[in-house]
């Protein structure tokens, strides 16, 4: 680690459903396309997306785990690829176990309190497979293509065009997090310095013994090490309970962990923002810009997906909307 317009519901369920699917994932809308760039040089996007609410969980993923190494593959679990990370059973800021003997498709389990935390431990990699199978249906949809073609490619990965789940652009992150199109908004550039709606440093987080933070309010985020719990210096905490969010209405932007985008920043290493739970306040902010190998796996590196919907779905969606106009003049 180097650092310490909208879519209907109809457009957005056709994202991820499919017959085998089992996770749900929280979306927020994006719009107001074509806003300008901070002065910082980042944040303009010229069409409407869709963010995480929240960052992917330990359930999230321990779903991932189980639909793509039923067997439990590899050496202590670790799967094709090494997408699990054997610290994330043995740490105590890790939130899955894997159990070789347990039968298979359950061989990776929640640990006590765990499951609403961000996972952690993943790489860029990591995550570029989880929205791949996001992409092809979840089940046993491939991680290796879709969003992203990771099998035979060696050169520098970008995301394929018709990507409908993927890890967010540097632009399409920072926009979510700190742009705010109210008049006078980040003292008039329309810019947060953080991701709680506020150019002042947020309270730190503290958290009770289930992880969940216990001073929730308007301007609080889990950083320098304040939410201690599970007999931790700082820790991750439940996605969400800082009770803070930005105008599009994500959680944790600020602080918990640091997340993975899309942005190639030098040679093959990809960004990362947002700072993590054991980060001091300048990391948190919209000025610090972070990087880190694809295949690092830390305690504090985790992310959040993104989203546009299928072509079909929205021609679908206004095909729907043009015959409802059509029998109303009737």
């Amino acid at each position: 680690m180097k650092a310490q317009g909208l879519f209907t519901l109809a457009a957005t369920s056709a994202l991820i459903t499919s017959a085998s699917a089992s996770i749900a994932m929280d979306w927020v809308n994006v719009g107001n396309a074509g806003n300008v760039a901070d002065t910082t040089g980042y944040g303009a996007v010229g069409y409407a997306y869709q963010i995480g609410k929240y960052e992917v969980t330990n359930a999230q993923y321990t779903e991932f785990l189980n639909a793509v190494n039923p067997t439990g593959s590899g050496t202590g679990g670790i799967g094709p690829n090494g997408i699990y990370n054997t610290n994330m059973g043995t740490n105590a800021r890790g939130g899955i176990t894997y159990t070789a003997g347990a039968a298979s498709g359950a061989k990776y389990t929640l640990r006590t309190n765990m499951g609403n935390k961000p996972v952690n431990y993943v790489s860029w990699y990591d995550s570029a497979r989880f929205t791949n199978w996001l992409h092809n249906g979840q089940g046993t949809g491939s991680t290796e293509i879709g969003a992203y073609t990771l099998s035979g490619n060696t050169g520098t990965i970008t995301k394929n065009v018709g990507a409908t789940v993927y890890l967010p652009s540097e632009d399409e992150w920072y926009k979510a997090a700190y742009y705010d199109p109210t008049p006078g908004a980040g003292g008039g550039d329309n810019y947060w310095l953080h991701a709680t709606q506020s150019d002042t440093a947020p309270t730190m987080g503290s958290a009770d013994s289930a992880g969940d933070i216990s001073n929730p309010g308007a301007n609080v985020a889990n950083y320098n090490n304040e939410a201690d719990w599970n007999s931790q210096n700082g820790n991750v905490t439940t996605v969400g309970s800082a009770a803070a969010n930005n105008y599009f209405g994500t959680f944790d932007q600020g602080g918990n962990v640091w997340e993975w985008n899309d942005a190639v920043i030098s040679g093959s290493s990809r960004g990362l923002r947002g700072g993590a739970f054991g980060n001091g306040e300048s990391f948190l902010r919209a000025s610090n810009r972070n990087s880190s190998g694809p295949t690092d796996e830390s305690v504090g590196f985790g992310f959040r997906v993104a989203s546009v919907p299928e072509p079909t779905s929205v021609l679908l969606t206004m095909f729907a909307g043009g015959l409802m106009l059509i029998r109303r003049k009737r």
